[in-house]
């Protein structure tokens, strides 16, 4: 190469530096700037999730979720959703409980709460290490969707690794989610008296993600995974009779099959609820199950006798069409006769029409 060739393609090069400054520099400085690129996807082993309730004014009970998962985007909005399938009291019965008379979810089984994280706030982590702020957040619980704030604590604890932490305990009142028919059927169960709140505390431990397409595989696979699995907090095969007893005991007191008024004609809504019991009736192979339909008194005694009779066997057809051995299955109505509280207003007699369902104990060989 000549002299004079060797300086044409200096001044080529230097022109294309400057180019490449001018076109690229800045923005691969923005992306080494910005904290979140190119996403965060949370280490759940790392994780902790837990909401505290108070029974009896002055006991406090800590639980937790077993499954939830979270990502952060490059703009800083943490996403976070919860099996409520996996909540874990530490007491088999009372988790069904939760799960069937509080948060329902057979009819709400994640909830998602979505915060934005401000870059500008957080611009100068890699420096300090760790910001208090407060954050805008929304909460999707219960078929509710709340925007809320909070005060959090975030911590860069190496360039690869993030806590989100809630600097101060998180007070969601139950009302708020309309969960105060949950916390009175909770009440009865368990023949407690609850504060109709919780507070929820978090630590989530986030790791970058290697590439924007491990970012983006990790959060799709997190949409379309949450709330489409079994993950109760149970033992796998049949149940003990205690856990069997206990779990038709709280399906009697859920309230969610629902039939046209007067009528024996299923709603497709009860589905929700009915399609569980056909597990637990097939997870509990040595039970007979009794369907009990009940009325209120409006109406004669023997139209009422009538109705629960054929609300009883429509339940009973569907848990066999659904899969339920209906050998082991009976259905009986009651009428208006057994009332659980006076028929002196309309939300009592709803309470009347009700389904319950009864163990019949096995027959002894003496």
């Amino acid at each position: 190469m000549s002299y004079n060739d060797l300086h044409v393609f200096t001044s080529k090069w230097k022109h294309l530096c400057v180019a490449g400054l001018l076109c690229f520099g800045p923005q691969q400085a923005l992306s080494q700037e910005n904290v979140f690129a190119p996403g965060w996807t949370m280490n759940a082993e790392a994780s902790t999730l837990r909401f505290q309730s108070v029974k009896n004014e002055t006991k406090v009970e800590s639980s937790t979720f077993g499954s939830y998962a979270g990502t952060i985007d490059e703009n800083g909005v943490a996403t976070v959703r919860i099996l409520m399938d996996s909540v874990d009291t530490n007491v088999d019965l009372r988790n069904v409980r939760m799960r069937f008379l509080l948060f329902e979810t057979f009819q709400f089984p994640e909830a998602v709460v979505t915060m934005q994280l401000d870059p500008e706030q957080l611009e100068d982590l890699r420096d300090v290490r760790r910001k208090v702020m407060m954050a805008n957040y929304t909460i999707e619980l219960h078929g509710v969707k709340s925007e809320r704030e909070a005060e959090i604590a975030v911590m860069l604890l190496d360039d690869n690794t993030v806590s989100v932490t809630s600097s101060t305990p998180i007070s969601l009142p139950t009302a708020d989610f309309e969960l105060d028919g949950g916390i009175a059927k909770l009440e009865e169960a368990a023949k407690v008296q609850i504060i109709p709140s919780a507070t929820v505390t978090f630590d989530f431990m986030f790791n970058r993600a290697g590439s924007a397409s491990e970012y983006v595989t990790a959060s799709n696979e997190m949409a379309q995974t949450a709330g489409l699995v079994s993950v109760a907090l149970e033992d796998s095969g049949d149940f003990s009779m205690e856990a069997c007893k206990g779990r038709f005991e709280i399906m009697s007191r859920t309230d969610n099959i629902y039939f046209a008024r007067g009528s024996a004609q299923l709603e497709d809504r009860s589905g929700l609820l009915l399609d569980s019991i056909v597990d637990i009736v097939n997870r509990c192979p040595e039970l007979a199950i009794r369907v009990d339909g009940h009325t209120d008194s409006d109406g004669s005694e023997i139209l009422n006798q009538s109705l629960s009779e054929a609300r009883a066997r429509s339940v009973r057809a569907y848990l066999v069409e659904a899969g339920a051995d209906g050998g082991r299955i009976e259905a009986v109505g009651f009428g208006e006769t057994l009332p659980i509280v006076a028929n002196n207003s309309e939300e009592n007699k709803q309470r009347n029409r009700r389904i319950e369902f009864s163990v019949m104990e096995p027959e002894s060989d003496v």
